[in-house]
């Protein structure tokens, strides 16, 4: 290994330690107090819940952790929006899980809990999976109602969902183990099957102190909607039992018995490990996306051993395509090229620009993947398309609206990884969140904006040192330097990946190395929704 491959290493090791610590402190949710107290009243935390349900020796993987990070915080913060959830295996079945936090505000509903708890629906019936939802919620969050009740995406459409997930024959099993309260009552009521946990499950539409205040009524919890209450007088529940787990042994069974169900039939031999080690990932790519790699390197960590044939390998160099196989699921790879290419020409640098010809040769392999059924992964590292005279007289604008025009009418599953930067119109052609992946992580070092942190600072400073100017003050070379830094710094705050993860534009920030997991994972998942649409490109100029 040279020197290069141990000083990315080692940066990469440190800002994955970084995001291991994070997610560490995520996953306290309330606090270690709020835990306590919860345990005390024979509840478990949401993550032990969850630990509990899915089969041995089998792997959680999580999406929203970085829900909600370092937002709120003058409600006290809203750890991972209040609502862990992810991918996991019940019975031997993949299913989506959704645990409220209720040590997070009694798992009250923040503006973003709503957004993650669609984002996971909507994972759920693209990939029709079974979902389990281990409810212990105190409802919309009041202090801030005027931002989650009312809209299209907003708390109400939870309900919605149930009710399209049914229709579409997609199970819905929902565990009762604290408040259920007001709108959010009508979760576990629209779910197929509802379980509560005597003496702490409730389902009500008005607790207590509202019913007393609405009609004069005194009743408490358990007799105006407890478990015994649900299964014996008004029928609403159908199982009820003196513990956690034993609810959730009872979810177990429900979910062993679920049928097969029609796949997309997408194509899978016998996995091989990679040709180079997953880890070697760690030295390739540079922790801040200032150096230059060969993106056939880092597939090489990720696909199963000399399974990559390139398409047109020597065409459009600035954006690699090929097929191979992760866990020996058939994929196409669509990936940004940042390497010194020596061409006819001499040198040229590749540092993520699309450029007419690569665009041209990523749209005509998309149509390809698409006329196949092959799941398409892109690995984005793009700074946006090429700009110029040059580049405009060839019709850059054209080429590039052929890529997105492929990208959007793909019927394929889309997977997509944010491996470096991700600016521009470049995100949008390499498949960002705006083009509906099924699934789109982002490594450590990822970077999500209009465009990069110097061009944006530089570009932001004009305007405002314009701006000053026009009312008359004198901006000194001092002060032009304090704007400057006072730019970049709110900018690459913008720019960071938790910013993307805390505001959902990624479903989750992962390790470089576990990139193959998460891939093999989501088109194992993508495989139990068949394909129902066909594939049409729409109009673009040739």
């Amino acid at each position: 290994m040279n020197l290069e491959f141990n000083k990315n290493e080692d940066a990469m090791r440190l800002i994955i330690s970084q995001m291991r610590q994070r997610h560490a402190q995520i996953s306290l949710g309330g606090g270690k107090k709020a835990i306590e107290k919860a345990k005390e009243k024979g509840k478990l935390s949401p993550r032990e819940r969850i630990d509990y349900l899915i089969d041995a020796d089998t792997e959680f993987q999580e999406v929203g952790a970085f829900t909600a990070y370092e937002m709120y915080q003058e409600h006290g913060g809203c750890p991972a929006g209040g609502t862990v959830g992810g991918l996991g295996f019940v019975s031997g079945k993949l299913c989506m899980i959704i645990a409220n936090d209720n040590t997070v505000k009694a798992g009250a509903w923040f503006p973003l809990t709503g957004k993650k708890n669609l984002r996971l629906q909507e994972i759920a019936m693209e990939n029709k999976l079974p979902v389990i939802y281990i409810v212990d919620s105190a409802g919309v969050y009041l202090p801030m109602q005027d931002e989650i009740f009312p809209d299209k995406e907003h708390f109400g459409r939870i309900f919605r969902n149930n009710a399209m997930m049914s229709a579409m024959g997609i199970t819905q099993i929902a565990a009762v183990m604290g408040s259920c309260v007001a709108g959010g009552a009508y979760l576990p009521i629209m779910s197929d099957e509802t379980l509560m946990v005597e003496g702490n499950g409730s389902i009500f539409l008005a607790g207590p102190y509202l019913v007393k205040a609405a009609i004069g009524e005194d009743v408490d919890i358990q007799t105006l909607g407890g478990a015994t209450t649900h299964n014996e007088i008004s029928g609403i529940a159908d199982y009820k039992f003196e513990n956690e787990q034993d609810c959730l042994d009872q979810v177990k069974r429900i979910i062993s018995k679920i049928g097969k169900q029609e796949q997309a039939g997408f194509d899978q031999i016998a996995a091989v490990a990679p040709k180079r080690a997953t880890q070697d990932v760690y030295g390739l790519v540079s922790a801040e996306n200032n150096k230059n790699f060969d993106v056939v390197a880092v597939i090489e960590t990720i696909v199963d051993a000399d399974s990559f044939d390139q398409f047109k390998e020597d065409y459009g160099k600035t954006i690699v395509c090929g097929y191979a196989r992760v866990a020996g699921w058939a994929v196409g790879i669509v990936a940004n090229q940042r390497k010194i290419v020596k061409s006819g020409k001499g040198e040229m640098q590749m540092g993520g620009v699309i450029y007419n010809d690569s665009a041209d040769k990523a749209a005509r392999f998309i149509q390809n993947c698409n006329q196949k059924k092959i799941p398409l992964v892109f690995l984005q590292d793009v700074t946006g398309f090429m700009v110029g005279s040059r580049s405009e007289h060839s019709g850059i604008i054209k080429d590039g609206a052929k890529l997105v025009n492929a990208v959007a009418n793909s019927v394929v599953p889309k997977i997509t990884i944010i491996i470096g930067n991700s600016y521009g119109a470049g995100n949008y052609a390499m498949c960002g969140k705006a083009y509906d992946p099924r699934f789109i992580y982002a490594w450590p070092n990822a970077k999500i904006a209009v465009m990069g942190g110097e061009q944006a600072a530089k570009t932001l400073l004009q305007i405002q040192v314009a701006s000053l100017k026009a009312k008359g003050e004198v901006i000194d070379p001092e002060k032009e330097k304090e704007l400057l830094q006072e730019i970049i710094e709110k900018y690459n705050k913008q720019t960071s990946v938790y910013y993307a993860a805390a505001r959902l534009w990624v479903d989750e920030i992962i390790d470089p190395a576990e990139t193959r997991n998460r891939i093999a994972l989501a088109i194992q998942a993508a495989n139990h929704a068949p394909i129902e649409k066909e594939w049409k490109s729409g109009v673009f100029q040739v």
